[in-house]
């Protein structure tokens, strides 16, 4: 059939250029953005970092795949935003180290903890941590937020000496009895109550953290 006279054409819809989101999804911004690291947490929590692809958690989402890079960029990036959802340090390092240096060893002790004892965050970290012994880019996510975002930050703000040092000193006792408890779930470590373990870990993140 032809075109009737004097009828316009329909106008064609505007094609994306690659990474563009459509302006409908732009627009809903935060709410995008915060669905998508929702879930990325989720879909990395169940198939760890090397079985989830970015067109993967767009369809849980429910976004096109070009919108997951048009606000994380890469898969590595994606990760390390959807794991922060768990650990949160923008929110945590304040209520740390706002009591000034005494204490502070129980309180990142209990903050720690905390995180791993609530099962919501702590099935995305089971995954940080098992791929991190396995993958670069899942280790190197533990160590920019575990060390660089939280541990660093907070011994920087202590005003001590060698704080990197007393930093990774710390990582490595907390991390160690994340793979031990939860991981490796090794008894009685395993099935100690929280509290038992944050009086006997405190004094020596206290130690780790604050003495000359």
């Amino acid at each position: 059939m032809t075109d009737t006279p004097g009828t316009p054409d329909a106008p064609k819809p505007r094609r994306r250029g690659p990474g563009r989101p459509r302006q409908d999804e732009a627009d809903d911004g935060p709410g995008t953005q915060e669905r998508i690291r929702l879930a990325a947490r989720e879909v990395f929590a169940e198939r760890g970092y090397d079985k989830t692809s970015v067109r993967g958690i767009a369809k849980v989402a429910g976004v096109d795949p070009a919108l997951v890079h048009h606000y994380f960029g890469s898969k590595d990036d994606l990760f390390a935003a959807a794991i922060e959802v768990s650990i949160e340090p923008a929110l945590v390092i304040p209520a740390i180290i706002g009591e000034g240096p005494d204490g502070i060893g129980e309180r990142l002790a209990r903050y720690f903890l905390g995180v791993w004892e609530n099962p919501v965050t702590r099935v995305p970290l089971l995954a940080v941590i098992r791929s991190a012994l396995t993958h670069e880019a899942a280790a190197k996510v533990l160590r920019g937020l575990v060390l660089r975002r939280l541990l660093e930050r907070v011994a920087a703000d202590l005003d001590v000496p060698d704080p990197t040092f007393r930093a990774e000193l710390a990582a490595s006792h907390m991390v160690g009895i994340a793979i031990l408890r939860y991981v490796v779930q090794v008894e009685p470590l395993a099935s100690a109550d929280p509290e038992k373990i944050v009086a006997l870990v405190a004094p020596t993140l206290q130690r780790y953290l604050t003495e000359e």
